[in-house]
């Protein structure tokens, strides 16, 4: 079922990507019934917290009505940054399935465990890479061609 629900993921990662925005989707699954989604859209709402997490755990607890998300799992193409893995710990979802690690602000792991600190009182169960391949990929795929974009004509 990851792979399944991961893949519903990477399409929220291919909606951020046909807008320009940084390619991370994520959909929260309750019941086996997805009830949050979310991609990536700071760039055009001019807002720092709209990330695919946020935007997903915010559909989920409106869908649920209220703010636990216990029995949730999160599916997201790359590791959560600081803001998205504190924002998991609070909403209390139960497990978060990562795509890819993000070496450079992932904080499920990668950089810091914010979602494994010994003294939170919650810590959701993390696995990476499933679909690992593809949710990397999208991401080189956007980053070369906003390089091969930036790079002065001769």
């Amino acid at each position: 079922m990851d792979n399944i629900y991961m893949n519903e993921a990477l399409k929220e990662a291919e909606k951020a990507y046909s807008t320009y925005e940084v390619p991370v989707g994520a959909i929260i699954v309750y019941k086996d019934k997805i009830i949050g989604r979310g991609y990536n859209q700071r760039e055009s709402l001019k807002d720092p917290l709209a990330h695919a997490e946020l935007l997903a755990i915010k559909e989920a607890s409106k869908h649920l009505g209220g703010w636990r998300l216990i029995d949730c799992t999160m599916y997201v193409t790359l590791e959560p940054c600081p803001m998205c893995a504190g924002a998991i710990v609070n909403s209390r979802l139960s497990r978060v399935v990562i795509g890819t690690k993000d070496p450079k602000m992932g904080c499920c792991g990668s950089v810091e465990n914010l979602t494994n600190h010994p003294r939170f009182n919650h810590r959701p169960e993390v696995v990476f890479g499933v679909l690992g391949d593809e949710c990397s990929q999208i991401l080189k795929s956007f980053f070369k061609a906003l390089r091969n974009k930036k790079k002065p004509k001769k």
